[in-house]
């Protein structure tokens, strides 16, 4: 075994920022979607739905994170259940669902600078901000793991101020003047969006490998997270649908400098403290998720799925050409992406490799009963996530399928992904569940 591996440095602060990182830019771009065919009892109803999905889902994770610690995340937990097989193909629907969401998080954050300094292009901010948090992930996980506590805290006290300003503003009369509820098909366009709150909290696992404590600290750590993601949508649900109008809410990508100016005003200061505040919540989520991805390519090419350079650890334990090759397909993404499209897209990513990590559960809870669980999932909690979990798949790929070119290039990737794995991969001797002689 190689003498430089993935450092522990992960402390409980560290698994919840990765994990509500990744999540916390969803709170201020992309959701607002969720009005798109439907209304406010709709909106509600699909976060009903996500919430029933994620917060069964992060209890469930959890015992699979503690029984099964490795940065493969739910590769390895699929592999143990159903084979190494489908465990590529989990791995690959995370790194399908992370590579389109930095994209969206570098747009939305060029918006806001653009917003803020008229005179720079959104898409050299973008481009900017994607290679600054590369250069922090570069420096190593203790690097990461500082910056990334940083700012999701900043971004989510960011949700609490918008709360606590715009809710004094409400006019609940505007709840009802959203027009039908659009029936099933409303809804199921909505769900997409109001998964984007939650979506991309399944990073927190690829730090499992780095956490210097798993089976005690991983549980504690996504608990609090799912409840703090749950915390700040719903904040930012009801403060934002009571103070504008249906119409004022879709105009753009950027709800919350909609409600804040249209309270405060266009230029003044508040306006300008939370495109500030928007912009941390979205690096915070760019820190998270480049974390995931990173660690999920290493993870595939440890495993002989991937080629072999991406399986490489620099001297400080961080998988560098892991890093820097994921994050030049992010940056491409980001230069040619729109933002409504990818978050469809990166939902169907998540959504493939929840049913992977679900499957998995119910598969050990019966083939392995006598493994090692440090954290066990209250079996009712997990059983009812799972109609959810189908609900969400399907209306990921329902939206998905309606969503423009990118959408083929997601099933372009798929395919030649299981094409590779098939040809190229199959008869290698690797495994996501443990260290291999060399990497």
């Amino acid at each position: 075994m190689s003498e430089v591996q993935l450092k522990k440095a992960l402390t409980p602060a560290g698994i919840w920022a990765v994990a509500v990182g990744a999540v916390v830019s969803g709170n201020y771009y992309g959701w607002n979607y969720i009005f798109s065919e439907t209304n406010f009892e709709g909106a509600l109803i699909a976060l009903g739905i996500a919430c029933l999905f994620y917060i069964p889902f992060s209890f469930m994770y959890a015992e699979l994170a503690t029984a099964i610690p490795s940065s493969a995340g739910p590769a390895a937990y699929t592999e143990k259940a159903f084979g190494r097989g489908a465990g590529f193909f989990a791995g690959f629907s995370y790194l399908v669902e992370s590579l389109f969401c930095t994209p969206g998080i570098c747009i939305a954050t060029g918006a806001y600078v653009h917003t803020l300094v008229p005179t720079v292009p959104a898409v050299v901010a973008s481009v900017v901000t994607y290679l600054i948090f590369l250069y922090v992930n570069c420096r190593g996980i203790e690097s990461s793991q500082f910056v990334g506590l940083i700012v999701t805290v900043i971004g989510v006290a960011g949700c609490v101020l918008f709360g606590a300003v715009g809710m004094p503003h409400a006019d609940f009369a505007f709840l009802g003047q959203m027009g039908d509820l659009g029936g099933i098909n409303g809804i199921f366009v909505a769900i997409p969006y109001a998964v984007w709150f939650f979506l991309g909290f399944e990073a927190g696992g690829m730090g499992a490998e780095e956490c210097k404590n798993p089976s005690r600290d991983i549980p504690k750590a996504f608990i609090l997270a799912i409840f703090t993601c749950f915390a700040c949508g719903m904040i930012m649900l009801f403060t934002t649908a009571s103070v504008l109008p249906k119409e004022q809410i879709l105009v753009n990508d950027a709800p919350i400098a909609n409600v804040i100016n249209s309270i405060f005003g266009d230029g003044s200061a508040m306006s300008t403290l939370f495109i500030v505040i928007a912009m941390i919540g979205l690096v915070a989520s760019l820190n998270g998720i480049i974390i995931g991805q990173s660690r999920q390519a290493y993870a595939l090419a440890r495993c002989k799925c991937l080629p072999a350079f991406l399986g490489k650890l620099n001297k400080d334990g961080t998988p560098i050409n892991a890093l820097l090759t994921t994050s030049v397909i992010g940056i491409a993404f980001t230069i040619i992406g729109s933002v409504d499209v990818i978050v469809v897209i990166a939902g169907m990513g998540s959504a493939f490799m929840a049913l992977c990590c679900f499957a998995s559960w119910v598969k050990l809870q019966k083939s392995q009963p006598e493994m090692e669980r440090p954290y066990v999932c209250h079996r009712w909690i997990g059983y009812l996530g799972i109609p959810f979990c189908l609900i969400v798949a399907f209306c990921s790929l329902y939206s998905a399928v309606t969503a423009g070119t990118l959408f083929y290039f997601a099933v372009g990737f798929f395919v030649l992904a299981i094409l590779y794995y098939l040809l190229s991969c199959r008869h290698k001797d690797g495994t996501f569940l443990v260290e291999p002689d060399e990497q």
